[in-house]
């Protein structure tokens, strides 16, 4: 229930968020019509197209959003058609027949006719298919797990919830509205220009929309952000038990072991079973790897494995896919191998062993007892002192009076290190069109179409740009021709980027600069002093490692061969 409560809230929350002011003259250009024959069937219209276009993605992918953008170019054709016949009753007169229908039965096209509710259905409809939403944390979480989980009728009414959680707060604006338009009426006789208005702010809201600004500039707007907000209540409604934190929780009863069937191949042993377990304690460690969190942990799952083995620790990765790269077992197989890994890998990428756990997190940590039990779980990197005694714990219940023997002491280097988090201020940022955040590049995405673009001249902290000739997707942005730029103003230590090759697996030579210069002395692992490098398979490339103090400063990366994909950065 507190999910459903949480879903409600963050839709209420839309209404404060930039992109939704292109859609509030449409809703409003209704307020002066009575709520039950038309505000209200308006708001079911578009919260219904909305939730069902977002449930229907999550089970058929990307051919949805191109037929949701066909959509929307209806809905702007619909709209521009009510904006001119509320700004210019005559003009209607002057339009071709079938237009003059049109428009005229959507908006009605007598100010006195009592509105009716197919006509404001199809109005909710249109606008539904206009509403763009920034996806803040709550709707970025239900669609996530929609993704990796699977859909299913809790996903489904989580989206319901959102989209009658954004209806109800239009509705409160919208009686709002429809009581300010009846006393400016009584008390001004001003209803020619209440409409004449309300076609003005229509049409401005079309061409807001079709110019993209709904969900480019608008969504980067600060001040009325609502994810700070958002994410407060996902921190504050989570299930107990649930925590990012570092540290470990006291050890107790979290369930049975699901076990780890439905891999699609190991590494390292034969396939591992839950009966086979029996007797021994397990340490289930979910990773990816691309992913900077996991391959910080990678270096202690590595040690406990080696120094607890003969006590009967049994170490398992479970290797489950963020990007459609890691899904290819011979590019988890070759990561293995470059890492150094020793303990059994199973290869998740049908999310079988993510979904039997429910996990949701990279890294997170499992611990199992002897008796097949779940007794601890740990998200996210750090902590790690903690597991090591839970994991010494649940050795001496099984054999009695084993000594701990210290806890294990790690050494890495790269990407591997550790993370300088008390001056971190840029967060992983993604570049393909499905997670984009901060983008300013004056250009809007043309979603799996090439284009050119160009990057502003200065940067704000966190602001990131493309130049040059690319086709952003929905998970990266891939080169189309040489040469091409990335630039990030960041605030870190550390900057990383997950790059994959062209499609024929040629390498890829790139050149970074830091503030328009050789990085020198900071070159990251992937780099050397003069900033060149070379992509040659799918991983994350770590190409700042910054040896002084940490300040604001502008990364560029410039490729010099096409066809490279760039998919994410992250930051230590």
């Amino acid at each position: 229930m507190l999910l459903y409560l949480l879903a409600f809230a963050g839709g209420v929350l839309t209404i404060l968020s930039p992109c939704i002011l292109p859609v509030l003259p449409l809703v409003f250009s209704r307020a002066d019509q009575p709520f039950r024959r038309s505000g209200l069937p308006l708001l079911a219209g578009m919260g219904l197209t909305f939730a069902l276009v977002a449930g229907v993605a999550t089970y058929a992918g990307g051919w949805v959003v191109r037929a949701n953008q066909v959509g929307r170019i209806v809905a702007i054709v619909i709209f521009t058609l009510l904006g001119l016949s509320l700004l210019i009753p005559r003009l209607a007169n002057s339009l071709t027949a079938p237009l003059v229908r049109l428009g005229g039965r959507v908006q009605g096209t007598n100010s006195t006719e009592v509105p009716g509710v197919g006509r404001s259905v199809v109005l909710g409809i249109s606008t539904g298919l206009l509403w763009a939403p920034c996806a803040g944390p709550i709707l970025g979480l239900i669609l996530a797990g929609a993704a990796l989980q699977g859909p299913s009728a809790h996903t489904t009414l989580l989206l319901f919830a959102f989209s009658a959680g954004a209806a109800t707060s239009l509705a409160v604006a919208l009686l709002a509205g429809n009581k300010v338009f009846t006393l400016m009426k009584r008390s001004l006789g001003a209803e020619e220009w209440i409409r004449r208005a309300l076609g003005v702010t229509v049409l401005v809201g079309v061409v807001a929309i079709a110019m993209g600004w709904d969900t480019g500039v608008l969504r980067r707007l600060s001040l009325a952000s609502t994810a700070g907000v958002e994410q407060g209540l996902i921190d504050r409604l989570r299930p107990a038990g649930f925590k990012d934190q570092p540290g470990a929780m006291t050890l107790g009863n979290e369930g049975v072991f699901p076990g780890v069937d439905g891999a699609v191949a190991w590494l390292n042993s034969p396939p591992l079973t839950a009966a086979g377990l029996k007797g021994k304690v397990v340490l289930i460690d979910f990773w990816t790897y691309s992913c900077i969190n996991c391959l910080r942990s990678v270096p202690y799952i590595e040690a406990w494995a080696e120094k607890y083995r003969k006590d009967g620790l049994v170490v398992i990765g479970v290797h489950t896919p963020e990007f459609a790269f890691e899904k290819d077992s011979a590019n988890v197989a070759h990561a293995v191998e470059e890492l150094k890994l020793t303990y059994p890998i199973a290869i998740d990428s049908k999310y079988a062993i993510w979904n039997a756990f429910r996990n949701q997190y990279w890294p997170a940590h499992y611990l199992i007892d002897a008796n097949g039990v779940i007794r601890s779980h740990h998200f996210g990197e750090g902590g790690y002192a903690e597991t090591e005694m839970e994991i010494q714990q649940l050795l001496r219940e099984k054999s009695g009076g084993m000594p701990s023997g210290g806890l294990v002491k790690v050494s890495a280097s790269g990407a591997q290190a550790a993370a300088d988090f008390q001056d971190v201020a840029s967060p992983e940022t993604y570049i393909g069109y499905e997670r984009q955040q901060h983008y300013v590049s004056p250009e809007p995405v043309k979603e799996d179409r090439a284009q050119r673009y160009s990057t502003p001249a200065a940067l704000q902290r966190n602001e990131w740009g493309l130049t040059g000739t690319w086709t952003v997707s929905g998970e990266h942005a891939q080169l189309v021709a040489a040469p091409g730029r990335v630039t990030f103003r960041f605030h870190a230590r550390d900057l990383h980027l997950v790059l994959g090759p062209a499609a024929d697996g040629k390498p890829v030579r790139f050149r970074v600069l830091i503030d328009g210069k050789a990085p020198g002395a900071d070159h990251g692992a992937d780099t050397d002093a003069d900033g060149s490098g070379t992509v040659t398979t799918y991983r994350l490339y770590q190409l700042v490692r910054q040896q002084n103090s940490v300040t604001d400063q502008t990364f560029e990366i410039e490729f010099l061969d096409p066809g490279v994909k760039a998919f994410a950065f992250t930051f230590g």
